[in-house]
């Protein structure tokens, strides 16, 4: 994403202050319109209102009695809130930083300080827009839910159990910078150096979202710190990563998806059985199940039981889609060695770190193994989605 305006180095002298007044004058005019669409406007498909009206919606709801009696249905909803907050927080930053430029504006051309502001304010500006700009590159059922990352290593011997350890620090230097909380569930270390493998949690918005980008097989180039010839290796490691479940489900089912029939009991149930239509079929029309139960003294009975039954047998169904799902992940996990890399590092004979599926890279090879990937990530995801995508919130 191009910059919010286009910015130069601002000091107290007077030169710079000329300076100032040419990139107010001239870039700023090029820019505002532009940009005016972009940071006042946020509503488009952010919906601010509507957001606002969730929030209110879920304040209702935890203040009315009960709410905590269902502590699994109560934490969702308080979470939920959390997320919705942090939204509405985001839209009024943008709209106050926005106002802010505005009056600094006036002022910069002739106040070297309000300059200085207004760059800072500008920069921030711009961190926050562009993290805005990758959220809403995600809109996958779980890319909201946090991620469960596995990191193995593959060919390259020790290289490639040091180099998965690498990857491991990276991913939580990563963490650690979004303000997201990462727990190392399971950690195999290597025979001489490094580990064989790792598993941790990502805790935070979008976690699963945002780490599915980098998962795949990652190539590393160097100087082997493990061989006394100082020779240049290759080695390999893979990242897999798949969403958090929550296990409890909720099943939703809705009148209008339901057919239900009744009949006359043909066996045994008591007095009202072969004199009335106290048997029930229940059929469930967009999965196609039929559950029937005819045992209860009376239709009413018979018609909670096969309820019961059908939410059962929903719910298995849920369960059976999200192993499915787990399977086709499982599948997407390539051969650890040579021709399946997504990203390539290279330390030697040259330093770069280049995206083999976005063709982004950078030769600050130092600044991506502490953890500075997102626009690796910010890239994957413009180009999953389609190249040339324009970000409108």
């Amino acid at each position: 994403m191009r910059s919010i305006l286009t910015q130069r180095p601002l000091r107290k002298t007077q030169r710079t202050q000329r300076e100032n007044k040419t990139w107010n004058s001239q870039n700023y005019k090029q820019n505002s319109n532009r940009h005016e669409k972009k940071l006042p406007n946020l509503g488009g498909s952010f919906d601010a209102p509507a957001k606002q009206k969730e929030l209110d919606e879920s304040e209702k709801l935890i203040s009315a009695p009960g709410f905590w009696d269902d502590q699994e249905k109560a934490q969702r909803v308080v979470q939920r809130r959390s997320f919705v907050e942090k939204a509405l927080a985001r839209q009024n930053g943008f709209e106050t930083g926005v106002s802010d430029a505005e009056v600094l504006f006036e002022f910069a051309a002739e106040d070297p300080d309000s300059a200085i502001e207004l760059n800072k304010l500008i920069n921030a500006l711009e961190k926050d827009v562009d993290l805005a700009q990758t959220e809403s590159l995600l809109s996958g059922e779980t890319d909201a839910n946090n991620a469960i990352c596995s990191i193995q290593a593959g060919a390259g011997g020790t290289d490639a159990q040091d180099f998965a350890q690498m990857l491991l620090r990276m991913y939580l230097r990563w963490c650690e910078k979004k303000g997201f909380k990462a727990e190392i569930l399971d950690e195999q270390s290597g025979s001489e150096a490094g580990i064989k493998s790792a598993t941790f949690r990502v805790e935070g918005d979008y976690a699963y979202g945002l780490m599915s980008a980098e998962a795949g097989v990652h190539r590393l180039v160097r100087i082997s710190p493990f061989n006394s010839g100082s020779s240049r290796e290759t080695s390999f490691a893979s990242m897999f990563v798949s969403p958090e479940i929550d296990e409890t489900i909720e099943v939703n089912i809705e009148d209008k998806d339901l057919r239900i029939d009744t009949y006359r009991s043909s066996g045994a149930g008591g007095q009202h059985v072969n004199v009335t239509d106290s048997a029930v079929r229940i059929t469930h029309m967009p999965s196609g199940i039929v559950v029937t139960c005819q045992n209860q003294r009376s239709q009413i009975q018979n018609r909670a039981v096969a309820m019961q039954v059908l939410r059962s047998k929903l719910y298995e169904l849920e369960l059976e889609k999200r192993r499915a799902g787990a399977a086709e992940l499982e599948a997407t996990k390539q051969d650890i060695s040579f021709g399946s890399q997504i990203r390539n590092y290279v330390l030697h004979p040259y330093r770069l770190v280049k995206d083999t599926r976005t063709k982004h890279e950078t030769s600050d090879v130092d600044a991506v193994l502490d953890g500075d990937i997102d626009d690796f990530i910010k890239d994957f995801l413009i180009f999953k989605k389609g190249a040339g995508l324009e970000f409108q919130l």
